[in-house]
């Protein structure tokens, strides 16, 4: 029992400083992506957002019965598609005519991300196998996150010899297809979380 709530304990800690990490840097992308007019960055910037929300979600749903967490669960599994909305809408209005965004802001921020979710990443990867679909949603949205980092840096390099909007355009799609992966997986843990308390009721 005392390894359980130490274990319950140094969760809801990692937690507590990752949500606090993504929103730090939601503010600084979002100004950024709004400055430079990015679809890529302002698509990272409202994941950013969604993160703090997860882990806070996380943090207050952890110590729960198993039947309510895997509602949670399915609940973020529906918040990890927020992102891919909003930034479908943001390329649809800029799709017709795309315009390339700064390519040094665009890398230069883009880095600063990647920077924050391979930390967010590393603090949760020792729970990543831990049967639960709220630590798993935690993981997988700063995993994700880092590959769609890496995917802007690229963006921005490949402006900076083709000038164009369609690099930006086109790491903003693959982010919002990230979180619909995401979703998928987190829904599906949280389903089997709900099957487990459905049978410990019989």
């Amino acid at each position: 029992m005392n390894n359980l709530n130490s274990l319950e304990q140094q969760i809801r800690r990692v937690v507590l400083i990752v949500a606090l990490a993504n929103l730090a840097y939601f503010f600084v992308e979002f100004q950024v992506a709004q400055r430079i007019g990015s679809v890529s960055l302002f698509a990272d910037s409202i994941d950013f957002l969604e993160d703090t929300t997860v882990n806070l979600l996380i943090l207050v749903a952890f110590g729960w019965s198993l039947k309510m967490r895997s509602f949670v669960g399915m609940l973020l599994a529906f918040i990890l598609l927020i992102p891919g909305i909003f930034m479908l809408w943001t390329a649809w209005e800029k799709f017709n005519l795309p315009i390339a965004p700064d390519p040094w802001m665009l890398s230069a921020t883009g880095l600063g991300a990647l920077a924050v979710n391979l930390g967010c990443a590393f603090l949760l990867s020792r729970f990543r196998a831990h049967n639960s679909s709220l630590t798993r949603a935690a993981f997988l949205s700063a995993r994700n996150d880092a590959l769609a980092n890496i995917a802007i840096i690229l963006a921005g390099l490949v402006t900076l010899y083709w000038y164009s909007g369609w690099p930006d355009l086109i790491v903003g799609i693959g982010i919002a297809i990230l979180n619909v992966d995401a979703a998928k997986s987190v829904w599906n843990v949280a389903r089997q979380e709900q099957a487990s308390a459905k049978t410990e009721l019989i």
